[in-house]
């Protein structure tokens, strides 16, 4: 005789319900690596990001620009040479009053004619007759000349010329227009660097949050398991009748509040990941080859990171260029009142090879400007960028001050956490014994086991808070560059 027991299909759909999902899930990650089999260290990473992001190919775009402006300038102050060509037509009526043309050669041809006679020696009887003759004769003939005469000019002309300008004294305008470009090019290079390490702590953030959703995704996995065997083991005693059903069920609440945290932990994960494949501008990338990390020691001192940031801020010397850049104004704006000299000179190419040279002195009187103010303003903004220097050093101290603090306070934290670890693991395994024998009871297994998965969670959060501690006290000191050193140094304790 065979018994034979027969379930619905729904309470059979119950039952497999959170076993398939959990297959669903563990197939999921078994197979994504061999979908997805690429790896990267956060050198590469940085390396990629540094060499292909948008920023950077944009940035070096500006950089090349200003070192050109300011090459550009370098011939400032030497001779202008231009060819001109001009080409017009012109027409003129003139009016051109002959009176005095008439005048004159009326006196001229009598007084030729009489000088004439003279010289002949006539008799007075026949020369004064002849000569009012003649001179009546000439006033008759100049008379018929008009009284004026209208005269018109038309003329089409091409003209080629060289002209040359050279300033001679331009009140130091020419200085410092050039002095203005070459310290644009240096602030570009200095944008660069910014840009550059605003990207490093970027990645930084970025990469190890990836890390830190990875290790809370094993301490939730592994949460999950234990209380899954805990939850089985539990369903075992209760069958044998060594638990009860009230003790069986707190076991399935703790399983299914760490299958909720289970899957939360995937969907971050699988965030963090989009967010750093976006940022390389990849969309293959699963594997982080390096892991969260504490450094056991400091290799610099709050003392000196205090002291050496000023040479090393990217963002100081800039500001302190500006306050250059600011000077450099004031100088311009000085030059503006002063008088400008030029040299100038201008050569025809034509036939008639004309040609002109001189020297040119303005002073301007009068333009509805008041310089004066404008030196005044240019001066106020130059002590403006200082200030803000100054006011920007202070923040950049607090800063440094603060993160070296929680730096320190991660590695103390450390140390703390690693010596709960082997104590919360031991716990768990006396709890769990003292159930098994019913010498203890359910909330205090499933407290233990808590306990043990938060303190893993909570060392990957302060190895977390160690590595963006240390990425923005590098970040303020100017020497964020320099974190892969701090990534490989000695005595450092890894996260995997």
């Amino acid at each position: 005789m065979s018994l034979r027991l027969y379930a619905s299909p729904k309470k059979l759909a119950l039952l497999i319900q959170p076993h398939l999902r959990l297959g669903i899930c563990t197939a999921c990650l078994i197979l994504a690596p061999q979908v997805f089999a690429e790896s990267i260290s956060y050198a590469q990473a940085e390396e990629s990001v540094l060499k292909d992001s948008y920023s950077t190919q944009a940035n070096q775009a500006l950089q090349q620009a200003a070192k050109l402006e300011a090459e550009a300038v370098k011939g400032l102050g030497l001779p202008r040479v231009d060819l001109n060509v001009r080409a017009y037509a012109f027409h003129n009526e003139v009016d051109i009053p002959l009176d005095s043309f008439k005048n004159n050669l009326e006196q001229t041809l009598a007084q030729g004619i009489n000088d004439r006679i003279n010289q002949e020696n006539l008799p007075a009887n026949i020369a004064d007759p002849l000569k009012e003759g003649l001179n009546q004769t000439i006033h008759s003939g100049v008379s018929l000349f008009p009284d004026s005469a209208n005269v018109i000019l038309e003329d089409q002309v091409v003209r080629p010329t060289v002209s040359v300008l050279m300033p001679l004294y331009t009140g130091g305008l020419t200085s410092s227009a050039k002095e203005v470009a070459s310290i644009k090019a240096q602030r570009s290079q200095l944008n660069t660097q910014q840009q550059q390490d605003l990207q490093r702590f970027e990645l930084i953030q970025a990469y190890f949050n990836a890390q830190l959703q990875k290790q809370l995704l094993d301490s939730s996995r592994s949460n999950f398991n234990a209380m899954q065997s805990h939850y089985n083991n539990a369903l075992k005693l209760e069958n044998q009748g060594f638990i009860s059903k009230g003790q069986r069920m707190q076991f399935e609440v703790a399983k299914n509040n760490a299958e909720r945290t289970y899957q939360n932990a995937e969907a971050s994960l699988r965030s963090s990941l989009f967010q750093l494949n976006n940022l390389l501008q990849s969309s293959q990338i699963t594997d982080l080859s390096t892991p969260l990390f504490v450094n056991s020691a400091q290799s610099q001192s709050l003392n000196s990171l205090l002291k050496s940031y000023q040479d090393q801020s990217s963002l100081i010397r800039k500001m302190q260029m500006d306050t250059q850049l600011a000077n450099a104004n004031v100088k311009v704006q000085s030059a503006a009142k002063k008088p400008n000299l030029f040299a100038f000179g201008e050569y025809s190419l034509d036939e008639k090879q004309n040609w002109i040279v001189g020297v040119v002195a303005r002073y301007n009187l009068f333009s509805g400007v008041d310089k004066n103010k404008n030196i005044q303003a240019a001066e106020l903004q130059r002590y403006a960028s200082e200030l803000m220097t100054e006011r920007t050093k202070q923040e950049i101290e607090n800063i440094i001050y603060r993160s070296y603090s929680e730096l320190t306070t991660a590695q103390q934290s450390h140390q703390l956490l690693q010596q709960n670890m082997k104590a919360a693991q031991e716990n768990l395994r006396i709890q769990t014994l003292s159930f098994k024998e019913d010498m203890g009871i359910a909330t205090q297994v499933i407290d233990a086991q808590n306990t043990l998965s938060g303190l893993k969670s909570e060392m990957a959060l302060n190895a977390y808070k160690y590595v963006m501690s240390l990425a923005t006290l590098l970040q303020s000191h100017g020497s964020i560059n320099q974190f892969q050193s701090y990534v490989n140094q000695a005595q450092t304790n890894y996260i995997r």
